[in-house]
């Protein structure tokens, strides 16, 4: 969760003597941001296990003192009850708002006096969090990790003042056309499916959550038997190893998680038009996409690259921006989730064009499912797949963050030394059948947000 900058404000007693120490630590944080840290196709991996069986990836680099650490578990805000929409990204605000016998500004303050980073972050599936340290505070950095994770507070006052500010981001997105467009767009693909639910959750939902509310998320999901970790930075296998049980070790041996259902997005074509008084009209399109397990995904991927995630290059960009000057930006993209699979996209464009925009769309995806990629298309977009993956790996952070993906897809420890392998072993039949069988432009759920002109049910599937 993204919180409110009011708590920077908040002023340690100790930290007027520590403004030299700020300064050199602020200066190495810089330099690690623009560091290039020489990863690319060569970033060694290895599997620690602690003494009590909690395993980790760890990236040794002893370059610059400090230790980037982020993990993950299962859950997410699909584990959130009904009613409750919200819940895991509440929990993710106020996990470290004190913990302990260490209050929200104590806790707080000692992040803030040692320059440590300590973020968590509540996806669809996942309750996530990350730890940025210098290695000299290293030792306490993970002590309030693991207090954060064992023992928090949920105090009244915190509770109350992140509350206010999930709302305030709320009733924010209740007037932005793209967050209408998207809910929109889910509440039609799977109606009544728990990814259709607001993350943040609802005015309704997040009022309705109780402290107890709180305390049962963290004891149903944070455990050890669905959590992935990694780790990046100045620290050894030997030193992480008991580390890992000193963080992590005191937590419940198994989650106690709701199934949730499997899902496919409804056929199309449907279209959906809200009404906002709004100069550009804000497109969002899609229909069913593929799992990240399937086996056809790497050629989905390099398909949808062509077709309309390949920024400039892309097939949609080129028609829809170039040729007729329709959008600033078009794009899309596939969007596994661990129950549902999309592909989607999205555009925005003038009241009076939105028409020849979509027609345009849809001749586009249609013509990608008829005769794929052309050779020429198939080179360039591998070219640029397997030349740019390095730029997922030039910093502590990337590779950390890289790593838990990588986890949580299950996709194997060798996975960033097979990926560029993976790709350059796509054929042209590959993409020419992918596309065939992904693209389905007469099946496209649409939803528009503005005062579209011309555009009707009728007109639309055309």
């Amino acid at each position: 969760m993204t919180k409110s900058n009011s708590r920077l404000h908040f002023v340690h007693p100790a930290l007027a003597q520590l403004a030299s120490k700020f300064v050199a630590i602020f200066a190495i944080t810089i330099a690690l941001n623009f560091a290039v840290l020489n990863y690319a196709n060569a970033t060694k991996i290895e599997r620690v296990v602690s003494p009590g069986g909690i395993e980790a990836w760890l990236v040794e680099d002893h370059s610059l003192p400090l230790i980037t650490f982020k993990f993950a578990m299962e859950g997410g805000a699909a584990q959130d009850p009904d009613g409750k929409a919200g819940l895991a990204n509440l929990v993710s605000g106020l996990i470290d708002e004190g913990a302990g016998e260490m209050d929200s500004q104590a806790f707080q303050g000692r992040l803030q006096e040692l320059a440590i980073s300590l973020l968590f972050q509540a996806r669809r599936d996942t309750f996530e969090g990350s730890l940025k340290t210098l290695t000299e505070y290293s030792e306490e950095a993970f002590r309030l990790l693991r207090l954060a994770l064992n023992e928090p507070r949920f105090d009244d006052e915190p509770v109350e003042r992140i509350r206010a500010q999930v709302l305030t981001g709320i009733r924010a997105s209740l007037q932005s056309p793209n967050e209408i467009a998207s809910r929109a767009w889910m509440n039609i693909a799977l109606p009544g499916h728990i990814y259709a639910r607001e993350l943040n959750g609802t005015i309704d939902s997040v009022n309705a959550i109780t402290n107890d509310d709180l305390r049962g998320y963290v004891a149903r999901v944070i455990a050890k038997d669905r959590l992935m970790i990694s780790v990046v930075g100045d620290i050894d296998a030997a030193r992480l190893a008991p580390l890992l049980d000193q963080i992590f070790g005191d937590l419940p041996d198994a989650a106690t998680l709701t199934d949730v259902e499997n899902a496919t997005p409804v056929a199309g074509p449907v279209l959906d038009i809200i009404e906002m008084d709004i100069p550009q009209a804000i497109v969002r399109f899609g229909h069913a996409g593929l799992a990240r397990n399937d086996p056809d995904f790497i050629p989905a991927y390099i398909v949808n690259h062509i077709l309309g995630g390949g920024s400039f290059s892309s097939r949609l960009y080129a028609e829809i921006r170039e040729k007729r000057g329709l959008a600033y930006s078009v794009y899309s993209y596939l969007f596994p989730l661990d129950h549902a699979a999309f592909f989607s996209g999205a555009v925005a464009t003038q009241n009076e064009r939105v028409g020849e925009t979509i027609s345009t769309l849809k001749e586009e995806i249609l013509r990608m499912a008829e005769t794929g990629p052309t050779e020429e298309e198939l080179a360039s977009a591998k070219s640029f797949l397997i030349g740019s993956y390095p730029l997922r790996f030039d910093t502590g952070e990337k590779i950390a963050e890289q790593l838990i993906g990588i986890q949580h897809a299950n996709l194997g420890i060798e996975y960033i030394n097979n990926r560029n392998g993976m790709i350059d072993a796509v054929t042209i039949e590959d993409v020419r059948r992918v596309a065939r069988d992904l693209l389905m432009a007469d099946n496209l759920i649409i939803t528009i947000v503005g005062r579209p002109v011309g555009v009707t049910e009728i007109n639309i599937d055309g």
